[in-house]
């Protein structure tokens, strides 16, 4: 066991930088997972999804896994950045806090997810904004009820649609 734990070890660099798939998939076996979820509304109440190609596809509340080392409001910020590129401010506390499990799962099949309301101070990029037909990965849309592609991971956050389920 040593030996196979010594060996893993060799492949990761920096694990505040984002562990190798591999070790991340493994890891994801043994531990729950704790994660930011952002949820960014517009002026009309309208909520952004980002689509995923990944987890069976479908769109998504954006969030991230805190790294090992990183504070909540520093992954806060790296999400906004590298999902929508743009800038946000966010509630100070969460607005929840929920825990998933997912038992039909054998990798990343437990979360304990802090969501917080976030506003954007600039917008993404319009290449990013998917208006119609099928999405790219990254994409983002605005919806005023949740979509039936929600990942399924994320139906629990229908009812801050404002027109609910």
């Amino acid at each position: 066991m040593k030996s196979a734990i010594s060996s893993i070890k060799k492949h990761i660099s920096d694990p505040r930088k984002g562990l190798p798939e591999e070790v991340f998939s493994f890891v994801t076996t043994l531990t729950p997972m704790v994660n930011v979820d952002l949820l960014i509304k517009d002026d009309s109440e309208n909520i952004l999804l980002t689509w995923r190609d990944d987890l069976g596809g479908g769109w998504h509340i954006p969030g991230s896994i805190i790294r090992v080392q990183e504070t909540i409001q520093q992954r806060l910020q790296k999400t906004v950045e590298k999902e929508l590129s743009c800038t946000a401010v966010f509630s100070d506390t969460p607005i929840e806090v929920k825990e998933f499990i997912f038992p039909e799962l054998k990798e990343r099949s437990h979360f304990i997810s802090f969501l917080y309301e976030t506003t954007l101070t600039s917008l993404p990029p319009n290449e990013l904004h998917s208006k119609q037909g099928k999405p790219s990965a990254g994409q983002f849309r605005w919806f005023a009820q949740a979509p039936d592609d929600l990942l399924i991971y994320h139906n629990y956050y229908r009812k801050y649609f404002k027109k609910g389920l």
